[in-house]
């Protein structure tokens, strides 16, 4: 019979090692669990110092493996499937610590864990990590624990997860092509000019003669870049990285959301994903029994945009002061009418919850509709772009060749 080394916790919290014979891991997992010991760790017999090394040395912790929202989606679905099985809280949260992967939502787990077996409430265990677990999530499970729902709570709050990531790898698997193409694009262009145009080049001013225009401007521009290069390209690269600082600043940041919203094309987009986001969340929250005030609250944090939280924190004010929610958002002009309106009769009908429900909808299908429509449009965009540069390289090197041709009749 095997010879296992197995390292976990005992029903008081304190960490327990030791050596056991079993026929499986599982059989000694069963035994270990018999005794209320939870395993976290089991190794067979001499790949003890093997397993203790990976231990010590964790490459996860190294190289910072961070937690996706997928990764919390999928741990949230399991915990409400464990729960609606009738599955003690303690007892759920160590079956996902032994079967989770990601080491740093593995020690967050175990410490929510550890915590709530000494008798912390599961929300506010939450709470001590909000790099994986958001106050969205920590006030939906807190509302979930008040109502005694806490499986149906984490089943809506999976969906809402879900719906997030969905939009958000739609989103980015638009924005890959055109990225690459631009990437590559650039590049190519860039070491024509600043290492084979030069050379080309050279050939024509030897000749002494006058050149074309477009001729003139590549080789004006192909000196530039021959000749600068180690000043251009730095640069480039810091005035993207100022640009982004800026970005982020506390005096740039607002002054660039404001500017989005203004795009054409873009800027309805940015607005549509921030309308679906604001419907699919705030539903959430109220249909789990999050307060309405306590809701928009939480919901301005996943806007993404100081322009539309500014909103939402002056209806909030409106709605403290006995306002509906229809109408401060309907007066600052970023939500369109058909969402005012679908708002205001949901709130008169009792049933705003499911009219915001249908408004995320709504504005999803747009999302992926408009979405569509700009990957169809920025691909023969980029095309055409990277060949209206080659052309104007290829015109401007064989124009002078042409005009010599002529000159040899």
């Amino acid at each position: 019979m095997p010879v296992y080394n197995y390292q976990g916790f005992n029903a008081t919290g304190k960490t327990v090692r030791g050596t056991l014979d079993a026929e499986s891991q599982r059989a000694l997992k069963d035994t270990l669990k018999a005794k209320a010991v939870y395993v976290t760790e089991v190794w067979e017999g001499d790949k003890k110092s093997d397993s203790l090394a990976t231990k010590d040395v964790d490459l996860g912790r190294i190289f910072g493996s961070r937690v996706k929202d997928q990764d919390v989606a999928v741990v949230t679905r399991l915990l409400s499937t464990l729960l609606r099985a009738g599955i003690p809280l303690v007892e759920s949260l160590s079956a996902l610590v032994e079967q989770e992967e990601n080491p740093r939502l593995k020690e967050a787990l175990d410490d929510v864990r550890q915590k709530v077996r000494e008798g912390t409430a599961f929300y506010l265990a939450l709470k001590d990590h909000p790099k994986i677990f958001d106050d969205l999530y920590v006030n939906m499970v807190r509302a979930g624990e008040s109502s005694g729902k806490l499986d149906l709570v984490l089943s809506r709050l999976t969906e809402f997860l879900e719906a997030q990531v969905k939009l958000k790898s739609k989103i980015v698997g638009a924005m890959v092509y055109p990225i690459i193409m631009a990437v590559v694009g650039s590049s190519i262009v860039m070491f024509l000019f600043t290492f084979v145009i030069p050379q080309v080049t050279q050939l024509f001013q030897d000749q002494k003669k006058a050149l074309p225009l477009i001729t003139e401007i590549l080789i004006a521009v192909s000196g530039l870049f021959a000749n600068w290069w180690f000043i251009i390209f730095p640069a480039i690269i810091g005035l993207v990285f100022a640009f982004r600082y800026w970005q982020r600043s506390a005096v740039g940041r607002p002054v660039w959301d404001k500017l989005v919203l203004k795009l054409p094309v873009f800027g309805g987009l940015v607005r549509m994903v921030a309308i679906a986001r604001f419907s699919k969340t705030l539903s959430t929250l109220l249909s789990s029994g999050v307060p309405l005030l306590s809701a928009m609250d939480i919901v301005k944090h996943i806007l993404g945009n100081l322009t539309l939280v500014d909103v939402i924190n002056s209806a909030a004010i409106s709605i403290r002061e006995g306002d509906s929610i229809a109408g401060p958002l309907k007066r600052s002009g970023h939500f369109p009418p058909i969402v005012t309106h679908m708002i205001a009769v949901g709130e008169r009908a009792g049933q705003l919850e499911d009219m915001l429900e249908n408004v995320s909808e709504s504005y999803a299908q747009q999302v992926d509709a408009r979405i569509d429509a700009l990957t169809t449009l920025l691909e023969p965009l980029m095309i055409v772009i990277m060949g209206g540069a080659v052309a104007f390289i290829v015109f401007a090197i064989m124009l002078p060749i042409l005009q010599l041709n002529e000159g040899f009749v």
